[in-house]
């Protein structure tokens, strides 16, 4: 028999031939495969079951990761991202499961971290009648998504994931969910292929950059006495890390970072003079009040970093470059405002600046920050009696991994403490919650890292308040085998409230003094080998046992009960009334 060529056939014999009659949630899962997704993050359910068992023929091209609650999910697909660069994917069904995830949603939407997140849902006829697990998917995820969509109709499937996909990972990336009811799922029609999504008429996730602003921004750059810079998560989103660093050594300008920017130059680089914020270091804050021209690139001004802004940075002409036009004008106004992809705007800006050096401006740095190594660092690092600090375990780990792991915290005093202590000589290494401050989110976000990075040694450190919130994720690194090391910080206490009731409510500690289980036994008990350590003569054996070992390995090391973290900028102060103790 004569095989036909399709050239000669017509067009509509064509898309006959190349059909398949397929259901909806085969489509989506051809879909994810087209668009580069290699793992997914979920829990099954019986809204989203045909989804799942389209997924028992695809194993052998998309890994699924199954989690043991949906808020796992989302802060694992959150850490893959972020390690990876690319966009973490979660399944969830209907009702619960969909409402589990809201937290991870919220707290992606904050960190601009791109996700997609697919929900089961009743069948259509089903819908607003209050049917078993049915819950409004859609109007309750509205205020934490960059976009959302229910699809009805399988045919609708291939062009909203493509849609999807497009809107998650481009102009300031954030998560997306599609809710898919089931007959939807269930429905067969003829599917002719997978498009990708390249162009929306209505979106447009670059703004166009203006040269003039560009220019305008490159002159008071160039007349600055003591220009500084302050840099986010924006160059990391925008893999603009070697144009960053092209820009500031030939500008010379001293640089400090957010939490979420941390790793784009090297914490060691002799221009990256620390920590902004409220636990930030000694000189970046201080000096924000003393600068002339101040460079914000890729960060958006949150209040954790500018305190009090009636009193911030009020002498400085400011220069804000942002791919978000938002951002801009929001919180502190903009002398020049550079919208853009700062990948396409720090090169322009970098060819028409002066090189220069600011050495005088640059040791004022250097002496603010001696005056905190003095007065705090070295006690915190090198305590030589005493109980154990959490400062001194981040140093070891340092020490031992020479700064190239992947740290992931989760949000206390011992989130504060890594972030200022960790090294982070490579991009992407740090991975916190930033906006939403979400405990929990650092032992499922340290699986999914692991799977965006499989290269590299992925270190969780969690309070023991954060831990337990999660603490059933230890259910997923058994079954998924993966590779994680995990210290938990045990002070006892809900740490960095307890700190703000001592230093602002007369240490009246309301409930923040936590009893915890024997955290070893319990990962024993997931077959996660683990060691409890108080010792300083212990320590570093402790780490070396940790990081030596094969598998995951959960480290407890009991640390001083009431050590605060300082400095600190006490809310409703200016940054420059830093407090070192």
């Amino acid at each position: 028999m004569q095989t036909l060529d399709i050239k000669e056939q017509p067009i509509n014999q064509v898309k006959a031939t190349l059909s398949q009659n397929i259901s909806g949630s085969e489509i989506l899962l051809k879909g994810l495969i087209e668009e580069g997704v290699e793992t997914i993050f979920g829990y099954p359910g019986g809204a989203i079951m045909p989804i799942y068992d389209a997924l028992y023929d695809y194993t052998d091209k998309l890994k699924h990761i199954l989690v043991r609650h949906e808020q796992g999910a989302t802060h694992a697909a959150q850490g893959y991202a972020r390690s990876s660069g690319k966009v973490g994917v979660v399944f969830a069904t209907s009702g619960p499961g969909a409402t589990n995830l809201i937290t991870g949603i919220a707290d992606a939407q904050i960190d601009s971290t791109p996700m997609v997140c697919i929900t089961g849902q009743v069948f259509a006829h089903l819908l607003g009648t209050d049917a078993f697990q049915e819950t409004d998917v859609i109007n309750i995820t509205t205020p934490i998504t960059k976009w959302n969509y229910q699809v009805t109709d399988a045919a609708e499937i291939p062009e909203v994931l493509a849609k999807a996909f497009y809107i998650a990972r481009t102009g300031r990336p954030g998560p997306v969910v599609i809710d898919i009811t089931k007959n939807a799922q269930i429905q067969k029609v003829d599917f002719e292929g997978y498009i990708k999504c390249d162009h929306i008429r209505s979106y447009r996730p670059k703004p166009i950059i203006r040269t003039s602003y560009v220019e305008q921004a490159a002159a008071l750059i160039n007349a600055a006495k003591k220009p500084f810079i302050l840099f986010g998560q924006g160059i990391l989103l925008g893999n603009a890390e070697q144009e960053f660093k092209a820009f500031v050594e030939k500008s010379g300008i001293p640089a400090a970072w957010t939490i979420l920017g941390a790793g784009a130059i090297p914490t060691t680089h002799p221009l990256n003079v620390g920590m902004l914020g409220m636990h930030g270091n000694n000189g970046p804050n201080v000096l924000t009040n003393e600068c002339d021209v101040l460079i914000a690139i890729g960060m958006r001004f949150d209040d954790r970093v500018t305190g009090r802004l009636d009193k911030y940075a009020k002498q400085a002409k400011v220069i804000h470059l942002d791919i978000d036009p938002a951002e801009i004008d929001k919180n502190v106004k903009a002398t020049v405002p550079v919208w853009g992809d700062c990948k396409e705007t720090l090169p322009l800006l970098t060819q028409l600046v002066d090189e220069k050096k600011h050495d005088d401006w640059l040791a004022k740095f250097r002496a603010l920050n001696q005056i905190e190594i003095d007065e705090l660092i070295t006690a915190e690092l090198h305590p030589q009696t005493g109980e154990l600090t959490m400062g001194e375990v981040i140093h070891q780990l340092n020490l031992l991994t020479n700064g190239d792991a992947i740290i992931v915290t989760d949000v206390g005093q011992h989130q504060m403490v890594a972030c200022r202590y960790a090294k982070f000589n490579n991009t992407r290494s740090n991975i916190t919650s930033g906006g939403l401050g979400t405990m929990g989110f650092a032992l499922p976000a340290a699986i999914g890292a692991k799977f965006g990075a499989q290269d590299k040694t992925v270190v969780a450190v969690i309070g023991d308040g954060g831990f337990q919130m999660t603490i059933q994720e230890l259910g997923t690194i058994m079954q998924s085998g993966i590779n994680v090391k995990i210290i938990i910080l045990n002070n006892q206490f809900l740490g960095m409230v307890r700190q703000w009731q001592e230093l602002f409510n007369d240490r009246r500690y309301s409930f923040v003094d936590i009893t915890s289980p024997d955290f070893v036994a319990v990962a024993k008990g997931y077959y996660i080998e683990g060691q409890k350590v108080s010792e300083r003569e212990k320590l570093v054996d402790a780490l070396k046992a940790m990081l030596n070992h094969k598998g995951s390995y959960l480290l407890e090391v009991m640390v001083t009960k009431e050590n605060n973290v300082f400095p600190m900028v006490p809310q409703g102060c200016s940054v420059s009334e830093i407090r070192l103790k």
